[in-house]
């Protein structure tokens, strides 16, 4: 079965919580802290496979979650960090989160790290110093990045066949390829994508059979837009017309538009026209509905009369289409090579991003905001005052804390960093 499309739910794997310990051994005086980290959470990585060509496991296994890290322990032993996730895809698909795309899977064996694992949070052992002899806090681990995706499979092909249902296009690709499509003398014979490898004087091509078009396919009507995805990533294009069809020309523009109406990238997409089923007919016949066709293709797109059952003209048409294709790849290299050396890049400070900050006042509890902060509050235990204590000295250094009072804070008032509240001083006990 052929799936395309999927939705699926990532979570990598929690950092593991450090320990607050002490050496304790006999003959051994006032040992100190000895609490290990916890280690790093697991990531989620997508690898790209030719040995895959849907996206069917992902309908019965939509949740993807990597190992989490171990806490630490005493003697200052760091806690195991989670296993990485690695989860296999077909070459040609893309991750998507709230509609972005966050990994565009290629090449066989490339790599993406789509969600990765929280950090270990540090064992009191890493916060003893010459004023602080007996710390009693330990860091807790951070969550792993955790959301929904949708995955989109468009498949990798050399050459991509279009043309109207019923056009021969499964035949053609069964005669010069391995693959073996349904072939019958019917409308919407293929009812999902095909890929056959043909060999041309010693060169492979991958070849894509896409289903039947119709017009109108780009708003959804026939097989719709479904399969339009899978012309994208084609190099060139095969466009197959029925020498028994009663206005070959029409039947070209029809499918020109709907592509470009799908993709106006798609309308400067090299392509092959080939008269499809010509056995039998006669050379006037053949010549007319070619030259139909020049004279809507225009001179940049050639015409050649063919037939697979016959196999009459395959080489010629194979030959054709191994020329473009090597010409369109090397386009494509030359294009990216200059986009990748012609552009400066700018960026904004990673160093200055990370300790931005904003604080807002909701009601009677003041808001913080901020990636450095916010990273040392889901770190924080919040079950122990010193590990309090210590966030409260950071919002201290960062100048955090005065603008609180600026903004009227004072030393009950409630503070939101994240999920995560507390007082803005310590509160004494009664």
């Amino acid at each position: 079965m052929f799936v395309d499309t999927a939705t699926v739910t990532i979570q990598a794997g929690k950092g593991g919580d450090g320990a607050v310990s002490f050496r304790h051994e006999i003959y051994v005086d006032k040992g100190g802290p000895d609490g290990g980290d916890g280690g790093r959470g697991g990531n989620v990585v997508f690898e790209a496979t030719e040995n895959l060509n849907t996206l069917l496991d992902f309908r019965y296994q939509p949740e993807l979650k990597a190992q989490p890290g171990g806490n630490g322990a005493k003697a200052k032993r760091h806690g195991k960090a989670g296993q990485d996730l690695i989860v296999k895809v077909p070459m040609g698909t893309l991750v998507k989160r709230d509609g972005r795309v966050i990994a565009d899977l290629t090449q066989h064996g490339q790599q993406a790290i789509v969600a990765h694992g929280g950090d270990g949070g540090f064992g009191n052992a890493h916060f003893k110093s010459s004023v602080r002899q007996t710390p009693r806090m330990a860091e807790r681990g951070e969550p792993g990045e955790a959301f929904g995706a949708e995955l989109e499979l468009k498949l990798l092909a050399d050459v991509g066949l279009v043309g109207l249902p019923n056009a021969g296009k499964s035949t053609f690709l069964s005669v010069v390829t391995n693959a073996r499509p349904e072939i019958a003398n019917y409308a919407f014979t293929t009812l999902t994508p095909n890929l056959g490898v043909a060999t041309v004087d010693e060169t492979d091509l991958l070849i894509a059979d896409i289903p039947g078009l119709i017009e109108g396919a780009a708003e959804g009507k026939g097989l719709g837009d479904q399969f339009l995805r899978h012309v994208e990533r084609t190099a060139v294009l095969l466009h197959l017309i029925d020498a028994y069809s009663n206005d070959a020309a029409t039947d070209y523009t029809t499918i020109r538009a709907e592509l470009e109406k799908y993709s106006p990238e798609l309308a400067t997409r090299p392509e092959v026209i080939a008269l499809t089923k010509t056995e039998g007919l006669d050379e006037e016949i053949i010549a007319m509905q070619s030259d139909a066709l020049h004279a809507v293709a225009g001179s940049s797109a050639p015409v050649i009369a063919m037939s697979s059952t016959a196999h009459q003209h395959l080489t010629e048409v194979l030959r054709l289409l191994k020329e473009r294709v090597e010409a369109a790849k090397a386009v494509i290299e030359e294009e990216g090579d200059e986009e990748t050396e012609g552009l400066p890049v700018i960026t904004l400070s990673s160093e200055a991003a990370s300790t931005a900050w904003t604080v807002e006042k909701d009601d009677d509890t003041y808001v913080v905001r901020g990636d450095k902060i916010e990273k040392f509050a889901r770190r924080t235990n919040f079950d122990q005052y010193e590990g309090v204590n210590r966030l409260r000295d950071i919002m201290k250094k960062m100048g955090i804390t005065h603008e609180l009072t600026r903004k009227g804070a004072v030393g009950d008032s409630i503070i939101r960093i994240g999920n995560d509240e507390f007082t803005l001083l310590e509160q004494q006990n009664d």
